[in-house]
């Protein structure tokens, strides 16, 4: 493994995580929860793999994920995929349930 340089990005960045979407069960209206959940999901990807919130892509999937129950049902949490490319872009995957 390379030594690391100071100021440089690795090329390609992919780590696992669990966000807790409870808040998002708590704070909006009963109207607002899955796409406040949503939302929680892009900061909590943005704060963690250190990108803008404009080059976070969610997976189709993990949206469906969120919204299988309907707009006021969401699940607790969920177990995600994030992978950062070399252009910053920010690709966010449902992680399969074994």
């Amino acid at each position: 493994m390379p030594p690391k340089t100071p100021g440089r990005r690795a090329e390609e960045l992919e780590r696992e995580y669990v966000i807790p979407l409870r808040a998002s069960q708590h704070q909006p209206s009963r109207r607002r929860r899955a796409g406040h959940a949503l939302e929680t999901v892009r900061r909590f990807v943005v704060r963690h793999m250190k990108g803008q919130p404009e080059d976070v892509w969610i997976d189709p999937r993990l949206n469906e994920r969120i919204w299988e129950r309907g707009i006021q049902h969401i699940p607790p949490q969920v177990r995600v995929k994030a992978i950062r490319f070399e252009d910053g872009l920010i690709e966010v995957d449902l992680l399969e349930e074994e």
